[in-house]
């Protein structure tokens, strides 16, 4: 016979070997605090689950008793996903465990994990993943996404090179999944995000990186922004595939190797980082010095684990951020123009346009290998966020950074971009991520693993009809 019982948060804690927590319980806040400080919500419910088995009984507890359902796994998303008000929230961070096989070169991540965690644990033995470029963004949520960052070019996207998964789908099923173990959720995973379970685990493929790697940055004024960007464009021409590239619009930072005289000057860099030695990556960055003369630049040998920290306190945990991007194909005359007008306009000092190079590793793959949205072509994926310590400059970039993708979409390859650089989670921005092909697809999967759609709180893909 079925029960009718309600359930309750006593008969939750007795199934679970990981915390529940409730407003007042120390360390709710903590569970419930987001990276972006404008963030501000309150689950009735936050379970620490010990497991894939706890999070499966959680996600049971939340069906009996009609509650809404979000998944933590960093925290660092910029629309604050990972929080529901008055629903149940899985915070992931207790699932931390990495266990990382040099012979394989394979590492084993728990789903709550940070990239500041797996970057240090597979660098003991000079091996790495593809990541972000902030240290404390969660595994989960960049490889689901996608994810890409220095190492891109060189070995691909996070999502490209996982093996395997360990997946609880919206039924309490626990599930391997990987190319020969249900390969319809693998695919979908790799780039589909969170649309279709809580990975507790996952399993990647694991390349031979640093400990040393190789840095260039060179830096221009606002004035010479036009100049500096063709200049990014015939350097991004000749430039072997395996480099790291990024290119920012951004103030300055208060760095050693920036010179005092131009600490917090609003301008515009471009950053390369080599991984094939110092030759290598001298020979690399000569383009660079052939245009405009830098207002300053700095080159010089830096441990990886740093170079994946290199923009973090552009990011600090708490500050109020919000975002859009789009694909370009490339700095056209149209695109430079754009940049060059909306730039200047910024009126915090933490605002950012990183602009990042999609090349090499990256275009190697078929478009349909992985739920990856967007072409597998050369391309550069434009983000501008609004990133600021207080409300009135928050609300003055947040406006700036809206006018500014409006007049950016025209010349842009995909005005919807990167699903894991959504602030709002529009329904035909996340179809035009993906393709209408590529998308069905999804919605079919979803179908299957999550009917009643309880993994919504994302860019969201409902399942077919």
């Amino acid at each position: 016979m079925t029960s009718t019982a309600e359930p309750t948060l006593e008969s939750l804690r007795t199934q679970l070997a990981g915390a529940v927590l409730t407003a007042g319980d120390p360390g709710y806040d903590t569970a419930r605090s987001v990276w972006n400080g404008e963030i501000d919500r309150h689950p009735a419910i936050v379970v620490r689950p010990a497991g894939a088995a706890d999070v499966a009984a959680a996600l049971t507890y939340a069906r009996e008793a009609a509650l809404d359902v979000s998944v933590r796994g960093g925290g660092h998303n910029f629309g604050g996903a990972a929080v529901v008000d008055g629903g149940l929230c899985l915070d992931l961070s207790s699932l931390q465990d990495i266990t990382v096989d040099p012979v394989s070169r394979t590492a084993r991540v728990g789903g709550g994990a940070t990239w500041a965690q797996l970057d240090a644990a597979t660098q003991e033995h000079a091996l790495a993943v593809p990541g972000g470029t902030v240290s404390h963004t969660g595994v989960g949520g960049l490889t689901l996404g996608g994810g890409f960052g220095w190492l891109t070019g060189k070995h691909g996207l996070s999502c490209d090179n996982v093996l395997s998964a360990e997946v609880v789908t919206a039924d309490g099923q626990i599930l391997r999944a990987s190319a020969d173990e249900h390969p319809d959720l693998f695919w979908a995973l790799r780039g589909g995000g969170g649309n279709f379970g809580v990975v507790t685990e996952f399993e990647f493929r694991l390349h031979p990186v640093g400990p040393i790697v190789h840095l260039a940055m060179f830096f221009w004024s606002l004035e010479d922004g036009a100049a500096a960007l063709r200049q990014a464009r015939e350097v991004l021409e000749t430039l072997p595939g395996e480099m790291g590239v990024l290119v920012a619009g951004l103030n300055a930072p208060p760095a050693p190797f920036v010179p005092e005289a131009h600490h917090f000057q609003p301008g515009y860099a471009l950053l390369i980082a080599g991984f094939e030695g110092e030759e290598h990556h001298a020979e690399a960055i000569r383009g660079a010095r052939s245009g405009p003369a830098p207002l300053f630049e700095f080159v010089s040998p830096i441990p990886y684990v740093e170079l994946q920290k290199l923009i973090d306190d552009a990011a600090p945990w708490g500050i109020l951020g919000y975002e859009k991007a789009a694909f370009a194909d490339g700095f056209t005359d149209e695109v430079i123009d754009v940049i060059t007008e909306f730039l200047p306009r910024k009126t915090s000092p933490m605002s950012i346009m990183p602009v990042f190079s999609m090349h090499g590793a990256f275009t190697e793959p078929d478009d349909d290998a992985t739920a990856f949205g967007g072409a597998r072509r050369k391309s550069l994926a434009v983000n501008i966020a609004a990133i600021a310590p207080e409300p009135e400059l928050h609300a003055a970039d947040r406006a700036w950074v809206r006018e500014f993708w409006a007049a950016l979409v025209p010349h842009a390859s995909n005005s919807a971009g990167y699903v894991n650089f959504m602030n709002e989670y529009e329904e035909d921005r996340v179809r035009t991520s993906y393709g209408a092909a590529k998308y069905d697809r999804l919605a079919r999967i979803k179908a299957q693993y999550d009917p009643r759609n309880v993994f919504h709180h994302n860019a969201n893909i409902p399942p077919a009809k």
